[in-house]
Formats: structure tokens, C-alpha cells, sequence
């Protein structure tokens, strides 16, 4: 057996521009809108997330939960001298939006391991967390639709197309809005985090329309007809 890994070297810096929306209410649809100039801009941005208020609040970064403000992060990476200049302009054009910050090479990495690892929800084992793969500029529009029938928290990552929702316990984990928002903009939703009795009942993956289910049927039994390999793992009778 033979295994090629192929390795890249680790950026020489990172930096991230901070979007600060300092006013109150709602910025999520001006946190997409910042990220979307950012990343197709000429400037080589590696990630966006946007975090509202509550949620940037319980940050480790100081910069970012004590502003007590929605914030939008942009990430640069690469040589020092090529990453200080992208942040400048990063900088300067995303000043038409809001108030921004930078954070330097400790401050962003602790920032995006935050945000990799959904940290901000990791304290409220109650609430049963979601994972949304959606076209960026819905986002919004998905979220706010849940949240309109489901309590809860959100957050972006992935320019607005990654969206992680901590909804407040329910029966069912809000599946019927969830799934239907989602659907209705071509993305899916997967159950991530829920009590046992509530995993038994909801789906964890995005059920399949019936012509693809069929088919994943006829190919699971293609090559386990027993039915002995992980029976019900992903689908129901599958």
C-alpha cells in the first residue's frame, strides 16, 4: 500500500480585518454583504465569518468580545509584506460598512480556531446545534426563518454559506422549519448535536428526494445484500 500526502507550509503570517457593526440590531445581512466584497476582491482572502452580538461576546479575543458588536472577520494569509498590504486595502474598503479593527498572528489564529470548532456553542449542551450548507447570500434569509419559530443563536462562517444554528430544546429539534428553509434554497441541513430520545426521531442527514434515495437503496444492497454494514447509519431502511 502506498499513501501521497501532499503537505503545504504554513503561512509566514496571518492577519484578520475586523468589521465592527456597532450599532443595535440585526447585521447579518450587512455582515454577508461585507464578506462578499472581501472575498471577491483581488486580495486573497483564506476565510470569512460574521458573528452577531451574543454570540461574538463569548469570544477568548478581547478585541472581539469587547467591542459588545455584531462582528465580520476577513482572513489574509501568506509573506508578511504581501499580507500587510492586502489587510491595508481589506482595511480601507470594508471601512465603507463599519468601524474596523485588525488582529494580528496569535489573536486571529485563537479567533479562527473559535470558529472551526464551534466553540461559542460548546457551553449550552442543551441547545441541539445544526449545520446549514446553504448559497451564501441566502443565509440570512434561512436563518432568520428558523429563528422566527425556533429560539436560538447563530453564526457564519464560509462567507455566509456555512451557517451553525443552537436552537432551544425541542421535541423534534425544529426539523420541520429547518429542513424546509433549507431545502427551499437548494442546501441541506445536518442534525450535529441533540438528546438520544430526540436523535431517534429526527434524521440526522438531509433526506434524500425519492429518485436519489432509490437509487442509494439499490446501491447499498449491491454490495451488502445481508444489510450488516452500519444498517440505518445515514437513511432509514438503508
Amino acid at each position: 500500500t502506498e499513501i501521497t500526502i501532499k503537505v503545504l507550509p504554513a503561512p509566514e503570517k496571518t492577519r484578520t480585518v475586523l468589521v465592527i457593526w456597532q450599532a443595535s440590531g440585526g447585521h447579518d445581512d450587512k455582515g454577508i454583504a461585507a464578506m462578499t466584497d472581501a472575498l471577491t476582491s483581488s486580495h486573497e482572502v483564506t476565510a470569512a465569518a460574521h458573528l452577531p452580538a451574543r454570540v461574538a461576546a463569548r469570544s477568548a479575543v478581547d478585541y472581539v468580545s469587547g467591542t459588545s458588536s455584531a462582528i465580520t472577520a476577513v482572513r489574509v494569509e501568506g509573506p508578511e509584506p504581501s499580507v500587510a498590504y492586502r489587510c491595508n486595502e481589506l482595511k480601507s474598503m470594508l471601512g465603507s460598512h463599519a468601524p474596523v479593527e485588525e488582529l494580528h498572528s496569535k489573536n486571529s489564529a485563537e479567533l479562527w480556531r473559535e470558529v472551526r470548532d464551534v466553540s461559542y456553542f460548546a457551553e449550552s449542551i442543551k441547545q441541539q446545534v445544526w449545520r446549514l450548507s446553504v448559497p451564501p447570500a441566502s443565509g440570512p434569509r434561512v436563518a432568520m426563518t428558523i429563528l422566527k419559530d425556533n429560539p436560538g443563536e447563530v453564526f457564519y462562517d464560509w462567507g455566509g454559506g456555512l451557517i451553525w444554528l443552537a436552537l432551544d430544546p425541542n421535541d423534534d429539534a425544529g426539523e420541520p422549519v429547518v429542513r424546509a428553509a433549507t431545502a427551499d434554497v437548494g442546501g441541506y441541513a445536518t442534525l450535529i448535536r441533540a438528546a438520544e430520545e430526540v436523535r431517534t426521531r429526527v434524521p440526522v442527514f438531509q433526506p434524500q428526494p425519492e429518485a436519489l434515495a432509490s437509487i442509494t437503496r439499490r446501491v447499498k444492497e449491491g454490495f451488502d445484500p445481508n444489510g450488516v454494514l452500519n444498517p440505518g447509519r445515514m437513511y432509514e431502511g438503508v
